[in-house]
C-alpha cells in the first residue's frame, strides 16, 4: 500500500499494554482507530479514550466480535494477556490481519493451536504477527547485529531484571515464582511459562538458515528468606523469588543460539543473584563478535509520582513493535510471519517534530 494509506485498526482489550496501544495509534495520522473489543462487561459501552486515560476519542468499546468484524479493518492490535485461539481464527478467517503482544512469536508453543491459526491465516488471505520488547524486538536486534560477520559461531541474549515492583502475579506464578524450591514441577512449569522464548529462539535460527535439532529450557531457581509482600500477593520463605531460565537452540550437538532470562524479586534471595543492569546484552560470537547493550530510560519530559506510572515505560515498549509493524503486516503474505518475513519496519508517524 502507498505511504499516504491510513490504516484502520481494531484495538483488542484495554489493559497495561492495550491502553498504551490505544494512546499511540490515536496520535499517529498513519492508522484510524475504528472500534475497540472490551473483554470486561463494565468496559462496554464506554469510550474507548477515556479507558486508555488520553480522553474521549469517539469510539465505544463493545464486547460484540461480530460487529468488530464488520467493520472490516485493515488489523486487529491484539493484547490480551494470553492468546486464545479460538478468537484468532475467527479474525484471521474474516480476512483481517493481527499484531499481538499475547506470548507470540512464531506460534510453536501452541501446539496443534499454531495450524489452526495458520489454516485461519490461509483461509482469510491474512497475516498473524507477534513481537513486542523481549521476547520479539530484542531478539530481532540479534539478528541486526550478525549482519556484518562472514561467520557466526553463537547468538547469545541476556535479559536481566528486579521484577520486585512488577506487580504480576498472572503471569509470573506460572514460570514457578512462589512454588516450593524443591517443587518437583518447576522445571515442566518454567519451560511452559517462558515457551515464547523458544519460539524466538526459533526465529533466530530461521534467520541465519540453520534448522534446529533441538530446542530446550534449562532452568535454576532462588528462594527467599522470608515472606516476601508483593502488594497483591506474597512469596512465603522458602519459595521461589528468583527464575533463571536458558532457552536453548541446539544443531549439531552445538548450541547455535541462546536466550536467558534472570529475574528476580525482594532482597532475601538465596542465592543473591546480582542484577547490574536492568536490560538486555546481546552477543553475536564469530567473525566478528559484535556485542550490544539495551537499556532504556523515561524521556526528560516523563512525570511519574508511583512505581505504577512508571512501568507505563514498558508498557509502551511492549506495545510499540506491533503497532509500528502494521504496514508491513498488512503487506505481507498470507499466514504466520516472523521479523524474518517482513519488510523493513519504519517507525512512521511518531518523531516529534515542531509545528
Amino acid at each position: 500500500m502507498p505511504d499516504n494509506h491510513v490504516y484502520r485498526v481494531v484495538q483488542w482489550t484495554t489493559g497495561n499494554v492495550g491502553r498504551s496501544s490505544v494512546a499511540a495509534v490515536a496520535a499517529n495520522p498513519n492508522y484510524e482507530l475504528v472500534g475497540c473489543y472490551a473483554w470486561s462487561a463494565e468496559k462496554v459501552g464506554r469510550d474507548v479514550g477515556e479507558l486508555a486515560g488520553v480522553g474521549p476519542l469517539g469510539v465505544t468499546a463493545t464486547d460484540s466480535v461480530a460487529d468488530l468484524l464488520a467493520l472490516k479493518p485493515d488489523v486487529v492490535v491484539y493484547n490480551p494477556m494470553w492468546i486464545d485461539v479460538d478468537e484468532l481464527v475467527r479474525i484471521l478467517e474474516a480476512g483481517i490481519n493481527v499484531v499481538a503482544t499475547a506470548s507470540f512469536i512464531t506460534g510453536h508453543n501452541l501446539g496443534d493451536g499454531r495450524d489452526r491459526i495458520e489454516d485461519a491465516c490461509l483461509r482469510g488471505g491474512s497475516s498473524m504477527f507477534g513481537s513486542g520488547i523481549s521476547p520479539g524486538y530484542v531478539n530481532q536486534l540479534a539478528i541486526v547485529a550478525a549482519g556484518i560477520c562472514d561467520r557466526v559461531d553463537r547468538i547469545t541474549v541476556n535479559e536481566a531484571a528486579d521484577t520486585t515492583f512488577y506487580d504480576s502475579p498472572e503471569t509470573e506464578k506460572p514460570v514457578g515464582f512462589g512454588q516450593p524450591i524443591d517443587s518437583p514441577d518447576l522445571p515442566a512449569m518454567t519451560a511452559q511459562g517462558t515457551g515464547v522464548f523458544g519460539e524466538a529462539v526459533r526465529m533466530v535460527a530461521d534467520a541465519l538458515g540453520v534448522e534446529l535439532d533441538d530446542v530446550r529450557c534449562d532452568a535454576e531457581y532462588a528462594q527467599t528468606t522470608e515472606d516476601l509482600d508483593l502488594g497483591s500477593w506474597t512469596i512465603p520463605a522458602g519459595c521461589v523469588a528468583g527464575v533463571h531460565a536458558s532457552w536453548k537452540g541446539i544443531a549439531g550437538g552445538k548450541t547455535i543460539v541462546e536466550i536467558n532470562v534472570r529475574w528476580r524479586k525482594g532482597q532475601t534471595l538465596q542465592p543473591d543473584w546480582q542484577i547490574d543492569q536492568d536490560g538486555w546484552v546481546i552477543e553475536v560470537a564469530g567473525r566478528p563478535t559484535v556485542t550490544m547493550k539495551v537499556g532504556f530510560l523515561p524521556p526528560p519530559d516523563f512525570e511519574a509520582t508511583t512505581m505504577e506510572e512508571f512501568m507505563v515505560i514498558g508498557h509502551i515498549m511492549t506495545a510499540m513493535p506491533t503497532i509500528n509493524a502494521i504496514p508491513a503486516v498488512v503487506a505481507a503474505p498470507p499466514g504466520i510471519v516472523t521479523y524474518n518475513d517482513l519488510q523493513l519496519i519504519l517507525p512512521r508517524g511518531v518523531a516529534s517534530v515542531p509545528a
